[in-house]
C-alpha cells in the first residue's frame, strides 16, 4: 500500500477550492482513493474558536495547530486501515501554514507548546503545492465575494501570499503554480504537478543545473523566503544504469531521512522513487555505503524567486563555486535567476558535476 501525504496552499483567492475538487475527481479516475483533511481554521472559526476570542494569537495558534496534528493522524491512521494500493491524504491547508499569521516568537513558543521541530511539521508532508494568488499576477479576477471570510486587499493579499512561500521554503518538493496562463491552465499545471509527483503519466523530473559563482552567503541568510538545510548524502552499492542514495536533511538537531533511487533516462529526466526512512533504517542502510564514495556534506539553500524553486549546493570542497539546481515540469520552461547569482554556465548532464561523481573524487579534489 501507497500513501502520500500533501499539501495545498497558496494566498487567498488562489483556487484552492477548485483545486480540492479537481484533485478529488481526477486522481480517483487514475485509481486512488482520495482522502481530504478540511482547512482547520475554517472549522475553528465557525465554531467560535478565533483569534479574537482567545486570550491571545498565540492561544488561537496552539489551538488551530494541535487540532490540525490530530486531524491529520486520525486520517493517517485510517488510511492504514483501507484495503488499497493507493492512498493521498490531501491537506486543505498544512502546519506551516499558521507561521504566516505569527511572529517568529510566537511560533518558537507554540513549537516548544508542541514538543516538535519546525523540520519534522515542515518535512513530514510528502509534497507541498502552493497556489499564488490572483492578486499576483490576475488582479482583475481578485474578489471578496465568494467567501465571507477573506477581507484582504489586493496589497494584503500579495503579501500574505508571500508569506505563506516563505514559510513552506525549504521543503524538498515545493511547487509554485502562479497565474501565467488562465485559471484552467492554472489548474492543469497543479494537477500536471501533481501527477507527475505521484509517478503516474509522466513519472520523470526534468533537472536544470548550473554552476555559479560562489554565493554571497549574507545575502541569502537575510532572505525571507530562503530556507539553509544541511544535507548528508551518502551512496549505496547500485547497478552502473542506477543510482541509490540515503539523505540526512535537516537543521541543528532535527533531521528527516530519506532514501532515493533514481534511473537516468537522458541528460535531463530521469526516472526518481522517494520514500522517508526511520531513523534506524538510515543507520542499516548506511552500512551499505559505497566504498568508493565518500559521504557529501553540503549546505542547501532553498530558494524560492518568481515562481521558482532554486536549491543552491555550497559544499565545503568548493570555495570559488557552487551548484544551483532547478527541476521544471517542462523542458521548455524558461529559468529566471536573481541578478546577486552569477551564472558561469549550464551544466545539466556534465556528469562531472553530479553529486555521485563529486563524491567518488578523492577527498580534497574541487574539480
Amino acid at each position: 500500500m501507497s500513501v502520500k501525504k500533501i499539501v495545498i496552499t497558496g494566498g487567498p483567492c488562489g483556487g484552492k477550492t477548485t483545486a480540492l475538487s479537481r484533485i478529488q475527481r481526477d486522481l480517483s479516475h487514475l485509481g486512488y482513493t482520495v482522502l481530504i483533511v478540511p482547512e482547520t481554521a475554517t472549522s475553528l472559526i465557525s465554531g467560535g474558536v478565533a483569534p479574537w476570542t482567545c486570550a491571545s494569537n498565540e492561544a488561537y495558534q496552539r489551538c488551530q495547530m494541535l487540532m490540525q496534528l490530530q486531524k491529520e493522524r486520525i486520517f493517517e491512521q485510517a488510511a492504514s486501515t483501507m484495503p488499497k494500493d493507493k492512498i493521498v491524504i490531501v491537506c486543505d491547508r498544512g502546519e506551516l501554514d499558521n507561521k504566516a499569521y505569527m511572529t517568529d516568537e510566537e511560533f518558537a513558543r507554540v513549537l516548544e507548546f508542541l514538543n516538535m521541530s519546525e523540520v519534522e511539521l515542515r518535512d513530514g508532508y510528502d509534497a507541498v503545492f502552493h497556489l499564488v494568488t490572483a492578486a499576483k499576477g490576475a488582479e482583475e479576477y481578485y474578489t471578496l465575494d465568494n467567501n465571507g471570510a477573506r477581507y484582504e486587499t489586493v496589497e494584503e493579499a500579495s503579501a500574505l501570499d508571500d508569506k505563506f512561500i516563505e514559510a513552506w521554503t525549504g521543503h524538498p518538493h515545493l511547487r509554485v503554480i502562479d497565474n501565467r496562463t488562465d485559471f484552467e491552465g492554472k489548474m492543469h499545471h497543479l494537477m500536471r504537478e501533481i501527477t507527475y509527483f505521484l509517478g503516474e503519466l509522466a513519472p520523470y523530473e526534468i533537472e536544470r543545473k548550473f554552476l555559479i559563482e560562489y554565493p554571497n552567503i549574507e545575502w541569502l541568510d537575510s532572505l525571507p523566503n530562503c530556507e539553509k538545510v544541511e544535507i548528508v548524502q551518502t551512496y549505496l552499492r547500485s547497478d552502473p544504469n542506477e543510482e541509490i542514495r540515503i539523505r540526512r536533511r535537516g537543521q541543528g538537531e532535527h533531521s528527516m531521512y530519506y532514501l532515493t533511487e533514481k534511473r537516468i533516462d537522458n541528460n535531463r529526466k530521469q526516472l526518481r522513487t522517494q520514500r522517508r526512512l526511520t531513523p534506524g533504517e538510515y543507520q542499516m542502510l548506511k552500512m551499505q555505503a559505497d566504498p568508493a564514495c565518500r559521504e557529501i556534506q553540503k549546505t542547501r539553500y532553498c530558494l524560492t524567486y518568481a515562481g521558482q524553486y532554486f536549491e543552491i549546493d555550497v559544499f565545503p570542497c568548493w570555495d570559488d563555486q557552487a551548484i544551483a539546481e532547478i527541476e521544471l515540469s517542462q523542458e521548455e520552461a524558461p529559468v529566471k535567476f536573481p541578478e546577486q547569482l552569477r551564472v558561469k554556465r549550464e551544466v545539466t548532464g556534465d556528469p562531472n558535476y553530479r553529486n555521485a561523481v563529486i563524491a567518488s573524487r578523492p577527498k580534497g579534489a574541487t574539480h
